[in-house]
C-alpha cells in the first residue's frame, strides 16, 4: 500500500485528468458546427484538405459515456490511491479465492490416494506422474529439474539425507521447511585450528592431507564438533548435522570450501510449503522424493564426488 502523501497525489492527479477530459470536450463542442468549418491548412495529394470541424454529437457522446464510465469505476474499484472502492474489491482477495477453490479441487481429486502411505503413493506412476509435475513448479528452481541440487542445494536423488529419509522425516521437511545452522568456529580456532580441522575433515572421506594437521584437527574436531557430528562424524538426522564420513558435500568438497565452511558457518533454509500447498500435495511431493531416493543404492564415498570434491 502506498503512503498516505503518495495516495493523495494519484488521487488529485486522476481527478483533474478526468474534469480536464470533460471540459476538453465541453470547450470543443461550446458552439454549434458549421456546415464548412475553417480549414487547417493540411493539403495530401494535392488538393485534399481537412476542414476543422468539431466533432459529430453522437461521437462527441461516446467520449463523454467512456469517461463517465471511468468515473464511475473509480468509485467501485480500486484506481484511487489507497481508496478501495465503495465494493470493496481486491484483487488479492480474489486470488487467495481462487487459490483456495483450485487446492479444494486437487484435494478431492486425491482423495482416494489417501488411505495409501508414501511408499505406496511412489510405487503408483498415476500419483507420480502429478507430482513431477509439482516438483518442476514448486521445487526445481532449488533443486533442479532432475533434483540432483547444486551447491547449498541437497541433491534429491541420492541415498543421502541431512534430516533423515524416513516417511515422517521427508514430509515433516517438506510441510514445515528446516533450518540447517553451521556456526563459525573460525574466531575460536584460529587460522591453524581451522586448518588442522579442516584436514581431518577431509580424511575422514578418504581424501589427502597433511598428517600431523590431521592428528591435531582430530583432537580439536572432539572438542567443538562432536556435539553435532557425533564422535564418528557421521552425522545427526535430528540436527540436520551432515555425515561427514562420506563423500557427499552440500557446499563443495575442496580444502578451501571446506575451511571456509569451518570459518564462516554456513545457514541454510527449506521453506515451509503445509501453508501454500495443502496436505495433499505435501504428500506427494514427499512420495516423489522418496520415489527419487529409492532409485538409487547406497554406493561408496568416492562415486559422490568429483575431482574437486563437489557433490553430485
Amino acid at each position: 500500500m502506498m503512503t498516505h502523501p503518495a495516495s493523495v497525489f494519484v488521487i488529485v492527479f486522476t481527478a483533474i485528468n478526468v474534469l480536464a477530459c470533460l471540459w476538453l470536450m465541453w470547450w470543443t463542442a461550446r458552439t454549434p458546427a458549421p456546415s464548412a468549418g475553417p480549414k487547417t491548412g493540411h493539403v495530401w495529394d494535392g488538393d485534399l484538405e481537412e476542414y476543422n470541424n468539431p466533432l459529430p454529437l453522437w461521437w462527441l457522446g461516446l467520449f463523454i459515456v467512456t469517461v463517465l464510465f471511468g468515473a464511475a469505476y473509480l468509485v467501485f474499484y480500486p484506481g484511487l490511491g489507497n481508496f478501495a472502492g465503495l465494493g470493496q474489491w481486491s484483487s488479492i482477495e480474489r486470488y487467495e479465492v481462487q487459490m483456495a477453490q483450485q487446492r479444494e479441487r486437487f484435494e478431492q481429486r486425491i482423495a482416494p490416494l489417501r488411505d495409501k502411505s508414501l511408499r505406496e503413493l511412489a510405487a503408483d506412476p498415476g500419483a507420480m506422474s502429478t507430482a513431477k509435475n509439482l516438483f518442476g513448479a514448486h521445487c526445481s528452481t532449488c533443486h533442479g529439474s532432475d533434483a540432483r541440487g547444486a551447491r547449498g542445494f541437497p541433491n534429491l536423488a541420492d541415498s543421502d539425507w541431512l534430516w533423515g529419509g524416513e516417511e515422517t522425516s521427508v514430509y515433516e521437511t517438506i510441510a514445515n521447511g528446516r533450518h540447517g545452522v553451521m556456526p563459525p568456529l573460525g574466531a575460536v580456532l584460529g587460522d591453524t585450528g581451522v586448518n588442522e580441522v579442516a584436514s581431518y575433515v577431509l580424511s575422514l572421506s578418504g581424501r589427502q592431507a597433511p598428517a600431523d594437521w590431521i592428528a591435531s584437527g582430530k583432537e580439536r574436531f572432539a572438542m567443538l564438533c562432536t556435539a553435532c557430528h557425533g564422535a564418528e562424524a557421521r552425522g545427526n538426522p535430528s540436527l540436520g548435522a551432515p555425515n561427514l564420513t562420506d563423500g557427499t558435500w552440500l557446499h563443495g568438497g575442496d580444502f578451501d570450501t571446506v575451511r571456509a565452511t569451518i570459518t564462516n558457518g554456513r545457514d541454510n533454509q527449506m521453506p515451509a510449503h503445509a501453508a501454500s500447498l495443502g496436505d495433499g500435495k505435501v504428500r506427494l511431493l514427499a512420495a516423489y522424493v522418496l520415489s527419487l531416493s529409492a532409485e538409487h543404492e547406497p554406493t561408496a564415498a568416492v562415486a559422490h564426488v568429483t575431482s574437486d570434491g563437489d557433490a553430485r
